[in-house]
């Protein structure tokens, strides 16, 4: 019972309980139905101090679920960057993949979560990692983004990380191409003044 207590006090990001279940003996890895610990969990619903208890008792910022998620992708992909940064601190796998063979900057840079994108790079990711659908952080910044601020900022941020301007996607579109196809003439100029062609 105390396991299934664990999941519902994460969920509700109840720090104390949670404290309190660890020291009367609960399994840190209790996981749900979905396959999601504790910590996932508390990813997922973004509470920063249930988060922060659990892998300060020593949850597993890696453990994945049934869709592949862990609390370190997840906070990247979420862009939950309190978390993502107790999950760096804590022994993240940055070489881990999610369900599309992705690593937490690709689906960051999709979402336009610039800062996550910024804290990723500094920890050590991989810029030039290409999922299963063939494409780059880069490439998803431009593809699925919006061709606004904050998008142009992570193409900026990747650019400056040394993303591989040229590296196209399986089907052999350059970023350069991708972003002239939609109109995207900020990203465009960043991409032309580092060497896209």
């Amino acid at each position: 019972m105390l396991e299934k207590e664990m999941i519902a006090a994460a969920h509700a990001g109840n720090a104390a309980e949670l404290n309190d279940l660890i020291k009367r003996g609960a399994t840190l890895e209790a996981r749900d139905a979905s396959g999601a610990t504790a910590l996932l969990v508390a990813t997922h619903e973004n509470r920063v101090d249930a988060a922060r208890a659990l892998i300060e008792a020593g949850a597993d910022v890696n453990a994945k679920d049934n869709i592949q998620d862990s609390p370190y992708l997840y906070a990247g992909a979420g862009g939950h960057l309190e978390i993502l940064k107790l999950t760096l601190e804590n022994g993240a796998d940055l070489k881990s993949t999610n369900r599309y063979g992705g690593t937490a900057l690709i689906p960051a840079a999709e979402r336009g979560h610039v800062e996550t994108v910024r804290t990723l790079i500094e920890a050590g990711v991989d810029v030039d990692h290409v999922n299963r659908l063939g494409w780059t952080a880069l490439i998803e910044a431009i593809i699925l983004g919006t061709g606004g601020e904050k998008h142009t900022q992570i193409v900026r941020l990747l650019i400056d990380a040394g993303a591989n301007v040229n590296l196209a996607d399986s089907e052999g579109v350059s970023p350069l191409s991708h972003a002239r196809q939609r109109g995207y003439g900020n990203m465009e100029k960043l991409l032309v003044a580092a060497g896209a062609k």
